[in-house]
């Protein structure tokens, strides 16, 4: 009845994408992002330091970084630490008490966490609009596009989607910032969406190029991480500016698609955008 143990497999790559029945161009300024249930108890079924979960994360930040830095608005899903059987209803015959006996597991993952910026909705049942002021709020700030990440894959994900469908929202289910029970269960959602509800992409479909093309575009993307006013000099030390570690694995995530040996412990070892072009100025071999 509760959530089994869960193995780590592969996620889903370029060959692993469905055929879309719907070519949707993705706007930024119609879009918005949901990280859909990005708690620490949910993941915590994959065990600590699980590497398929810390790549779904690092996407994910990668693509939340995006959004602030366009001015796309952000919302989460999170279950409350406190459900009353009637609130419940029928997800306690499906899956148990769920967060209910475990409060201190509410909280969003550290490297995720929302800040006052974004909008964390109540989450009571499968979809995200389920007794949620969301669909409102997406039209009131007139997005009709909704990036969908998080967990699991096949559950609310998937049904998220389909409703945002019916609500005349054009879901993009991003396959690499996705998680789930198994792959196969994983690779059914993105085959349902593409063929019923929505259009399933990549994480690198929607972000800039992964890699700067010239120190003033590595300059360009790093300033709007930083929380000082004061723009830093080429040699001086980033997270001095407020340059966090989220942030920089995020980055690590995004170069290492081009650079495969950039990780966040090279980027820390000397965070200056001197060093970092460095890295991405080297010949791709």
């Amino acid at each position: 009845m509760a959530i089994p143990k869960l193995q780590a497999y592969a996620l889903p790559g370029e060959s692993d994408i469905p055929a879309n029945k719907v070519g949707w161009a993705f706007e930024p300024e119609r879009a918005a992002l949901l990280i859909h249930d990005m708690q620490d108890y949910f993941v915590s079924f994959w065990g600590e330091n699980c590497p398929m979960m810390e790549q779904v994360i690092a996407n994910i930040a990668a693509l939340r970084q995006f959004c602030k830095a366009h001015h796309i608005p952000v919302f989460y899903t999170a279950q409350p630490k406190e459900q009353s059987d009637a609130d419940r209803a029928l997800l306690n015959d499906m899956w148990g008490p769920g967060l209910t006996r475990s409060p201190e597991q509410q909280q969003v993952v550290e490297a995720l966490a929302p800040d006052d910026d974004d909008v964390v909705l109540v989450k009571w049942r499968y979809s995200a609009f389920h007794r949620s002021p969301l669909e409102q709020m997406l039209k009131e700030s007139g997005r009709d596009q909704l990036i969908i990440t998080g967990v699991y894959a096949h559950i609310g994900c998937m049904t998220t989607a389909t409703d945002a469908f019916m609500r005349d929202i054009k879901p993009f289910m991003v396959a690499d910032a996705l998680a789930d029970f198994s792959r196969e269960e994983h690779l059914m959602a993105l085959k349902y969406v593409a063929g019923r509800s929505g259009r399933v992409v990549l994480s690198r479909e929607l972000l800039p190029a992964p890699v700067p093309a010239s120190r003033a575009d590595l300059r360009a993307a790093i300033l709007p991480l930083l929380d000082e006013s004061e723009e830093p000099l080429d040699d001086e030390n980033l997270i001095d500016y407020g340059l966090d570690s989220v942030r920089m694995m995020a980055l690590a995530a995004r170069w290492r698609k081009v650079h495969g040996d950039i990780d966040f412990v090279m980027l820390a070892k000397n965070p200056t955008i001197d060093a970092w072009w460095q890295l991405l100025s080297r010949e791709v071999r």
